[in-house]
């Protein structure tokens, strides 16, 4: 897959649409997208202040149109200005506290904003294929700690996931009503916990022990014994590629997970492995201590979460380039050169994303 990853995009008529390109995941997959010499046009929120789409000054260096996904007038300006001919949306509300603080939004965005994109493409005539992209928390999860696959049963638990639950059934809807109307096929993306260089958002972990670890502050952990299947921010994106490649193909709408071939590590065991990785990469050797303390702020959420992603290895021969504590070494490298040693973060990112396709 690695190898021809991308071909199968290049004889399109019109370019890809990327929905929530100014977000961590948007902005790498860009990069790779402009690596692979595949047309982009990007929609999405205007980018945080602290954002590595600001960081890697990335404004005008695409086509794109900011505004929000929940305002179906400029959703199909957006198609009919740029006529794409495939969709990659991640737009979304993605953070599970802020799904507690504003659950409305959260649904409006992740399920309206969700049924804006599908049926302005399905209905555009231009578009060929679209690949949605939910999470892994849309299973029904009895913490059990088996590996999910795509046929389980979904539920939500949180205004998050739910409003996640509530994407995936957007999906099954649309499938239906393309089918019907001979549209193009659409496929639900489901990855684990994207880690990398350059995600400021807050409360993500990695950026948090890297920002301890740097700074020397406390680091707040909401609970140790979470299980999550943690993956290099590149290996799903190159997923969500290779899975619009096979249903422009195939025809095939289809849900596909994506996710470590290994267990889920616990946090407790990211903190670990962040001290370890630290003490090797640092110069200074005695910066090294990560202080730990219980956050304050607690919500219900699933604490065993892992993903069977024999799916995406059989029908796209994908399989992810780096394992999770490869993953988490290689982010906190990326923190380290950029905040200690000074070096440029596009450098960096064009650097991981070339060994990425290698």
């Amino acid at each position: 897959m690695q190898n021809l990853l991308g071909e199968g995009l290049k004889g399109l008529k019109g370019p890809i649409l990327v929905t929530g390109h100014t977000g961590f995941k948007g902005t790498w997959l860009t990069l790779l997208l402009e690596h692979l010499d595949i047309p982009v046009v990007g929609l999405s929120q205007p980018p945080l202040e602290n954002s590595l789409f600001n960081k890697l000054k990335r404004r005008g260096l695409l086509i794109e149109e900011f505004g929000d996904i929940r305002d179906r007038k400029l959703v199909e300006t957006v198609f009919e200005k740029f006529k794409p001919s495939a969709v990659i949306h991640m737009a979304a509300q993605p953070l599970v506290s802020e799904g507690y603080k504003n659950p409305i939004l959260t649904f409006e965005t992740n399920v309206i904003g969700t049924a804006n994109i599908l049926d302005i493409g399905v209905r555009s005539g231009e578009v060929l294929g679209i690949v949605s992209v939910t999470t892994d928390k849309v299973y029904r999860n009895n913490e059990s700690g088996a590996k999910f696959k795509e046929q389980d049963p979904l539920e939500g638990k949180d205004p998050y996931s739910a409003s996640k639950v509530g994407s995936e059934a957007s999906i099954a809807a649309w499938q239906q009503i393309s089918k019907i109307n001979g549209g193009p096929p659409i496929c639900s993306a489901r990855a684990g916990n994207v880690i990398g260089g350059g995600d400021y958002t807050e409360g993500r972990l990695m950026k948090d022990i890297s920002n301890s670890l740097i700074y020397g502050t406390a680091l707040e952990v909401r609970n140790f014994k979470s299980n999550r299947p943690w993956q290099h921010v590149l290996d799903p994106l190159k997923g969500y590629i290779g899975l619009l490649e096979h249903t422009l193909q195939t025809g095939e709408s289809i849900a596909m997970n994506f996710g470590p071939r290994e267990a889920s590590l616990s946090v407790e065991q990211v903190v670990i492995r962040s001290r370890e990785c630290w003490s090797d990469i640092s110069e200074n050797k005695d910066q090294t201590f990560l202080e730990t303390k219980q956050s304050l702020v607690q919500f219900a959420e699933s604490e065993n979460l892992d993903l069977n992603s024999s799916l995406a290895s059989s029908l796209l021969g994908w399989n992810p380039k780096w394992d999770q504590y490869e993953s988490i070494e290689r982010t906190l490298k990326w923190w380290h050169s950029v905040e200690c040693k000074k070096m440029d973060a596009e450098t960096l990112c064009v650097s991981e994303v070339e060994e990425a396709l290698s």
